[in-house]
């Protein structure tokens, strides 16, 4: 049974950073990638942030590269997100979320998840929010 848990968010001024944690528990995660997706109030749920815990490639949402950086800890079993330069529109319930590749997503080789029914398991989520 894998089991997210994030920690992390908060409330930051704009141009501040956080830094948001996912820690993993459960089976191997060596055919797994790690996403982040956040759900601002009214909207949808967006592909943020994602990485394969094997390899470590990433991808990014255009609105957060540059300034978001995700990475793993093998060891920890931890996924994280590093958030820079903050902006109000960054403000959302931030969610964790794993992909199995082995589950057959149908995706290129090299090719990380983007879409929310890839990701079968989740996490509670936890809020940021960014004031100006």
């Amino acid at each position: 049974q894998v089991r997210l848990v994030e920690s992390g968010g908060g409330l930051v001024q704009a141009g501040g950073s956080l830094r948001l944690s996912c820690a993993a528990s459960g089976p191997t995660f060596s055919s797994f990638a790690m996403g982040w997706f956040r759900q601002a109030l009214g909207k949808e749920r967006e592909f943020v942030a994602a990485i394969a815990w094997s390899v470590g490639n990433t991808d990014y949402a255009d609105s957060v590269k540059g300034r978001f950086a995700i990475s793993r800890d093998n060891v920890a079993n931890t996924v994280y997100l590093q958030m820079n330069s903050l902006k109000p529109e960054d403000t959302a319930v931030y969610y964790c979320a794993a992909a199995d590749f082995g589950m057959g997503l149908g995706l290129k080789v090299g090719t990380l998840p983007r879409q929310r029914s890839d990701y079968y398991y989740w996490g509670q989520g936890t809020q940021v929010t960014v004031f100006s």
